[in-house]
């Protein structure tokens, strides 16, 4: 005679196991937002408000760090990243 309990059988067992699972996983991940929230990590991201765009200069200091970009790169070369600068410069 074959004994039933008339549970939910292997299938129960099955969906219990990922249930508990992702019960787990949920507090885990849960405790690390909350660790972060709380120490006030901010991987990322920069210290201070991002400049505004009516700020005097904001516009030349973008361009220069631009231009500082390129200059590294090689995309151009020292003679003309300093006619460059000295053109924005200028125009402040």
């Amino acid at each position: 005679m074959m004994w039933d309990d008339g549970g939910w059988g292997w299938g129960g067992g099955f969906v219990m196991a990922l249930l508990t699972l992702l019960f787990w996983a949920m507090v885990i991940a849960g405790v690390v937002v909350l660790v972060r929230y709380l120490t006030g990590s901010r991987h990322g991201r920069q210290s201070g408000p991002p400049p505004s765009a009516g700020e005097p200069g904001w516009g030349s200091r973008q361009a220069e760090d631009l231009l500082a970009e390129r200059f590294a790169r090689g995309e151009i070369d020292e003679d003309e990243y300093k006619r460059w600068l000295a053109l924005l410069r200028e125009h402040r």
